[in-house]
């Protein structure tokens, strides 16, 4: 994953530009361009497990979806992209290409291979400024999860870590816990 710079004002439409000219995805992330590249077939299947995991147990009215994106509040050029999000289901009805952070229920981030920590901090840190309930971190390199939730003044209130095999507790109205076992792991770098 890469940031680059851009001026104010012009962050869409680079961002824009580089996904045409490049399939590179691109992120808004506090101002900067963060790219990455498609996802590797270990990535694309722990978020296809987590979506179905996810999605056998929530509630009428809300659903999964991916390739969604979610815009600061008060900045529409700025915006991330997470693996999953948990939405309304009238979200599958809309036009616009940003949903409302005040919809969003969970969003989950599944850590590329390879990842530098300071992208994974600075994308958690941009989800509590931007009132994400709760965000789900999966990182296949380590085969293990971080739940935030209680955002407040730009941080999470509320941290836990767990391995695989160990169920995440989820709040209402998510499923009380998600089961983590049988994730895939990323093969060790050498």
């Amino acid at each position: 994953m890469a940031t680059s710079p851009v001026r104010p004002g012009k962050l869409r439409r680079a961002a824009e530009e580089i996904e045409q000219h490049t399939g590179l995805r691109v992120q808004i992330i506090g101002g900067a361009l963060l790219m990455s590249p498609p996802r590797r077939g270990k990535h694309a299947g722990t978020v296809r497990c987590l979506r179905e995991r996810i999605g056998s147990q929530l509630p009428t009215g809300l659903d999964v979806y991916e390739s969604s994106s979610i815009a600061l509040p008060d900045d529409q050029d700025d915006y991330a992209t997470p693996d999953l999000l948990v939405l309304p289901t009238e979200w599958a009805s809309e036009d616009s290409w940003l949903a409302d952070t005040r919809g969003v229920v969970l969003a989950v981030e599944v850590a590329p291979s390879p990842s530098r920590v300071t992208h994974i901090a600075t994308k958690t840190s941009w989800y509590a400024i931007a009132g994400v309930p709760v965000l789900l971190a999966v990182d296949p390199r380590k085969g293990a999860w971080t739940l935030h939730t209680h955002p407040r003044d730009g941080e999470y209130q509320g941290v836990l870590h767990g391995k695989y095999g160990e169920a995440v507790p989820l709040p209402s109205p998510l499923p009380a816990e998600l089961d983590t076992s049988g994730l895939p792991l990323y093969a060790p770098r050498s």
